[in-house]
């Protein structure tokens, strides 16, 4: 049996679903476990068993609770979703697959702190020859020496949460406020893409997937193109080389008139990540497949020139909150 727990599961439906394909298409024997803290997060009524953990703040129930479900249901990978758990499962990762025998997709604690930490990740592309927007230091922004327009973010954010783009000096002075351990850089334009990595539990490259952001809502993408940009594709290919990470990792990068300058890098799976699994290279297969043995390589099988367009749907809870399914416009 391949069970899969999916941690933080909220509203990753399509996340649930594309496991879900991906065992049915392999006819591998094994549940989808859904898990999260709040009863009314959509993903769970989509999986075939859900659970409600304690919050990733309590840190030890949190990791008890992973580790309760992943026996119980003899859970052979556990997936993230979010930021916010990532250095925790990351520093308590052994524990957890020593005591459940699981694997769990989260790369090492150095590979998540460079990721997790803006001013890290800027250092190390940087060091390894990599473009970022400039970074301004305390002193020039408290002296004043800037360029406007800025780009103001937590050093530790996720979802685009407190990002603003900065025009002048009041702006500047109040968003460095509000914001919590602040970082700013210069404001940088040109097509923005999302590149989707798929590496082994040896940091082995699998696929590489670039699609441009055409809209977002939230900081996720709501619509993108697939396209085999070999410029990005080969620079992003060198990038997880020498950071090394391990499962399905998400990049921003944007494509300017001074080359493709990285935004930032999220070692898991990011809201889009169901565009390139269904363009073809589908990391729910490819983790079946590595869980079963078998040995895989790099390609570049997926489909280009296609564009994805994402949309809400509702579903009814009964009075027991068992989902119901709808038939021709009535629920029974």
């Amino acid at each position: 049996m391949s069970n899969i727990l999916i941690l933080s599961a909220g509203r990753r439906v399509e996340l649930v679903n594309c496991f879900k394909r991906a065992r049915d298409r392999l006819g591998i024997k094994g549940q989808i476990i859904a898990a999260d803290c709040s009863e009314l997060a959509p993903a769970l009524y989509f999986a075939d068993i859900n659970e409600i953990v304690p919050r990733i703040s309590e840190g030890d129930k949190y990791i008890q609770s992973i580790i309760e479900i992943s026996n119980n249901f003899n859970v052979k990978l556990i997936v993230p979703t979010i930021d916010t758990e990532l250095i925790l499962l990351a520093e308590r990762k052994e524990e957890i697959e020593k005591a459940t025998g699981a694997r769990v997709l989260i790369s090492d604690e150095r590979v998540v702190r460079i990721c997790r930490d803006k001013r890290s990740t800027q250092e190390f592309l940087e060091e390894h020859g990599f473009k970022m927007p400039r970074l301004y230091d305390t002193e020039e922004l408290d002296h004043l020496r800037v360029t406007f327009p800025l780009f103001i973010k937590p050093l530790d954010g996720s979802s685009s949460m407190d990002t603003y783009k900065v025009h002048n000096v009041e702006e500047l002075i109040t968003f460095r406020h509000l914001i919590k351990n602040p970082i700013v850089q210069e404001y940088i334009s040109g097509t923005e893409y999302t590149i989707d990595a798929f590496l082994d539990f040896n940091s082995k490259l699998i696929s590489i997937v670039p699609r441009v952001r055409i809209a977002t809502r939230s900081g996720e993408i709501a619509k993108g193109k697939i396209v085999r940009d070999r410029e990005i594709i080969s620079s992003a290919s060198r990038l997880m080389q020498v950071l090394k990470p391990i499962g399905h990792i998400t990049i921003q990068c944007m494509k300017t008139e001074n080359g493709i300058q990285y935004i930032e890098i999220n070692p898991r799976f990011g809201g889009g990540a169901p565009m390139s699994i269904m363009a073809g290279a589908d990391s729910c297969e490819n983790l079946y497949r590595l869980l079963n043995g078998e040995e895989l390589e790099y390609n570049e099988k997926f489909r280009e020139n296609i564009t994805f367009i994402r949309f809400d749907q509702s579903i009814m809870l009964n009075e027991h909150n068992q989902r119901e399914v709808e038939y021709e416009g009535s629920y029974f």
